[in-house]
Parts: structure tokens; C-alpha cells; sequence
């Protein structure tokens, strides 16, 4: 594992599971977490973030404690209109393995669409997300849906059917 690599997972304070994650927790990660390095950044997140720009903010949440095959960490980014808990997972030696958009809020200026995450200690990853319209801001049930992932031993993450 290289200092490099190590010294960006020190930046992701180590947490137990089941956790939830929601918007309003994203203000107590950003207080209570030391940022990120642009240095370790551009290394380990920037290959992996096709639309981040100079303005985009990376915020590390945490890391899953207890894995043994691989290392996974959960941020939050912080774009125009798209805030979102990103997990990545990485080989021991700072690899990236694999990508997945948890949880946050995404508009288009019109319809704001939320959601939120929570991650099981089985590794199972359980992500609601329903639409409200901008100018009333009321939630409709009826349009929300649910996708389940799953953390594998590997470090992968799949969609189960």
C-alpha cells in the first residue's frame, strides 16, 4: 500500500454499519472531517469523476471498518445542483474497483429529485429515491423507487433484479 494511499483513507474516519445516509448529514461530515488534499484527490477520485470540475467539492464521510479483501470509502461531491454519497471501493494498493452514486439531491431547475441510502452490516445497500416538484416542493410516493445493491467480497457493487 503506498503512504499516498494510506493517507487518503486516514482522511475517512472508520465507521460501523448498518448507517444511514441523508442530506442533513452532509454538513456534519464537512465540520467534522478534515478535508481532502487536492493532491490525493486528483489521485484517487478525479479518474473516477468524468463531470468534476475546479469547482466540484469532495467531502470525506467515511470508511466501512472491518473489510478485508479491499477498502471502501463514502464521500460526498458537491456540484452545481448535484450533491451526492459516492462509494468507492479500491484493491489494498489503492486500485480503484468499483463506482456508485448512493444517495443526495440532483435538479434539473424544474424537479428536484432525493434520495437516501442505507447500508446494511450484510453489505446490502438499499436506496430510495422519489421527485418533488421545485415550485411546491411536495413529495409524491407513488413516483419514488427502490434499488438494492449489494457490496461483494470481490469489492464490486451490483444491482440486484
Amino acid at each position: 500500500m503506498s503512504a499516498n494511499f494510506q493517507h487518503f483513507l486516514n482522511k475517512f474516519p472508520g465507521a460501523n454499519l448498518p448507517l444511514t445516509l441523508t442530506e442533513e448529514d452532509a454538513s456534519i461530515y464537512s465540520t467534522e472531517n478534515e478535508p481532502i488534499p487536492h493532491k490525493l484527490i486528483d489521485e484517487f477520485i478525479m479518474p473516477n469523476e468524468p463531470e468534476a470540475n475546479e469547482l466540484t467539492e469532495f467531502v470525506p464521510c467515511f470508511r466501512i471498518n472491518d473489510l478485508k479483501n479491499f477498502d471502501a470509502v463514502v464521500y460526498w461531491r458537491a456540484g452545481l445542483l448535484n450533491y451526492q454519497y459516492i462509494i468507492m471501493t479500491f484493491e489494498k494498493g489503492g486500485k480503484t474497483i468499483d463506482r456508485k452514486v448512493l444517495a443526495g439531491t440532483v435538479s434539473d431547475g424544474n424537479i428536484i429529485v432525493r434520495s437516501v441510502a442505507r447500508i446494511d452490516d450484510d453489505m446490502s445497500i438499499y436506496i430510495m429515491s422519489g421527485p418533488s416538484n421545485r415550485s411546491d416542493d411536495l413529495f409524491d410516493a407513488s413516483l419514488s423507487t427502490t434499488v438494492e445493491l449489494e457490496l461483494l467480497p470481490d469489492g464490486k457493487i451490483v444491482e440486484l433484479a
